[in-house]
């Protein structure tokens, strides 16, 4: 029997047969590559930026918290959507698997009218308590806007593939992602520095965010087809397209802790930006920093991030099946693959963060500020990457409310206060130990958490067997 022919029962019992290097290996490979190719948009962005101006780079700094909430909102109800799908077939309910899908959509509608309010009101007084430079507020504020109004392709985009993937399509994230991706690296310099000869005026730092939007429609509409037309496993009809509290309940409460871990972190960029506005004597030069420091930790945390994701359906769907040695099983693997990468992230920033900061032309300033700042936040990569795993467990095993203490932890209660108490030294260096010290509380943290769960559910699983 090929793999079209088989029936969606045969493709749902490999979360619980298939061995498991080889499942994560195959469901966590596309997303990696997916979540890679998101990185990839914004750092392609401050790529090309970068050579408009130091103001240019700083107003995407500042751009930044509204995106990670934006994607924060989409990865949330689609993660939501995703756990409840991998439970639903687990338990072999496709009814109420298609149920998730329609109401995830609905969901996600909702989510995109709040960020198109944004984009029209909100957008300029955001940029405007930010800067006082003009061309940061103006380049940042328009930039944020196209974003925000045209919010609907990353939003189809991502809730999409999260669909594709729980029912077994991994592959086909592959094309939405990788055909987007290069849209928007070839268009990035045609709308940013424009061409006369065919009538396209350069659009600055507005240009960046017409080519983004572009391939994140175009990604979309490429998601929508193979839903359509590939993805079998789930029927689309209008009677799932109706909200239903015990439907909606399960999604926000895996989705919501999602969503909050992702706001969290907006915050926390947002209060960070001002903390180093407050270095007057290096203009907004640090702002800069921490926003390129971002844009290059996520080559390293966004895979990470894909296999969270990817765990999240493998633990929900073996917790659904009661199958405690998959969950562990899993949990070791996964940990192991974060490390490793990781630690490469580590290896990277203290040999050649140089080499990695050329890429945005920077200035001397710039370089030496980004040299120390990239070898002292790194040392928290590996303390991360435990933190980051053991969340997926607490995700699938419905108890995501963990993730969100650990976040607050992590982002707000212990980074930035100790960032702000570390800035009143004046010494600019000192700030970025904030890092590496919020990780090891959170880490902990999390550890604590696990021998909750690991006792209260998982173990009793075992006493089933």
């Amino acid at each position: 029997m090929t793999k079209q022919a088989q029936t969606p029962l045969q493709q749902e019992n490999k979360m619980r047969t298939m061995p498991l290097g080889r499942l994560l290996w195959t469901m966590a490979l596309p997303l990696a590559i997916s979540m890679l190719v998101q990185a990839l948009y914004n750092v392609v962005d401050s790529i090309y930026v970068s050579r408009i101006s130091e103001s240019a780079v700083t107003a995407l700094s500042l751009a930044f918290p509204v995106q990670n909430l934006l994607i924060g909102f989409a990865t949330g109800v689609g993660v939501g959507v995703n756990s409840l799908l991998s439970k639903s077939l687990g338990e072999g309910n496709k009814e109420r698997a298609n149920a998730a899908a329609g109401n995830g959509i609905i969901l996600m509608l909702l989510c995109v009218l709040l960020f198109m309010a944004f984009g029209v009101f909100g957008s300029h007084p955001y940029f405007a308590i930010q800067s006082e430079v003009e061309e940061t507020v103006e380049g940042g504020a328009s930039y944020i806007a196209i974003c925000c109004i045209f919010s609907l392709g990353i939003f189809v985009e991502i809730l999409g593939e999260r669909l594709l993937q729980a029912a077994g399509k991994t592959v086909y994230t592959l094309y939405t992602q990788g055909i987007g991706a290069i849209i928007n690296i070839i268009l990035d310099p045609v709308f940013i520095f424009g061409v006369p000869a065919i009538g396209i005026p350069a659009m600055g730092i507005s240009g960046a965010a017409v080519a983004t939007v572009i391939g994140q429609w175009v990604a979309a509409i490429l998601s929508v087809f193979f839903n359509l037309k590939r993805n079998t496993d789930l029927k689309f009809h209008k009677r799932y397209f109706r909200l239903h509290a015990d439907v909606v309940m399960p999604i926000l409460t895996v989705g919501v802790p999602s969503i909050i871990m992702m706001a969290i972190g907006s915050v926390m960029t947002f209060g960070m930006n001002q903390i180093l506005q407050g270095f007057k004597d290096y203009g907004e030069t640090a702002t800069g920093v921490f926003g390129i420091y971002f844009k290059l930790q996520s080559f390293f945390f966004m895979p990470i991030f894909g296999l969270n994701n990817a765990g999240v359906s493998i633990l929900a769907y073996n917790y659904g099946a009661r199958e405690p040695k998959r969950i562990i099983g899993t949990l070791k693997r996964a940990l192991g693959v974060a490390l490793s990468v990781m630690i490469l992230g580590l290896l990277a920033f203290q040999i050649v963060p140089g080499a990695l900061l050329d890429i945005f032309e920077p200035s001397e300033q710039f370089k030496s500020i980004g040299c120390t700042a990239l070898r002292i936040i790194s040392w928290s990569f590996p303390l991360a990457a435990v933190g980051i795993v053991l969340s997926a467990s607490f995700q699938a095993l419905g108890t995501g409310i963990y993730s969100t203490i650990i976040s607050l932890c992590r982002q707000l209660v212990v980074l930035l206060p100790v960032a702000y108490f570390m800035s009143l030294t004046r010494d600019l260096d000192a700030v970025w130990w904030a890092f590496p010290i919020a990780e090891v509380f959170s880490t902990a943290l999390s550890v604590l958490f696990y021998g909750r769960i690991y006792r209260k559910k998982i173990r009793p699983l075992y006493e089933e067997n």
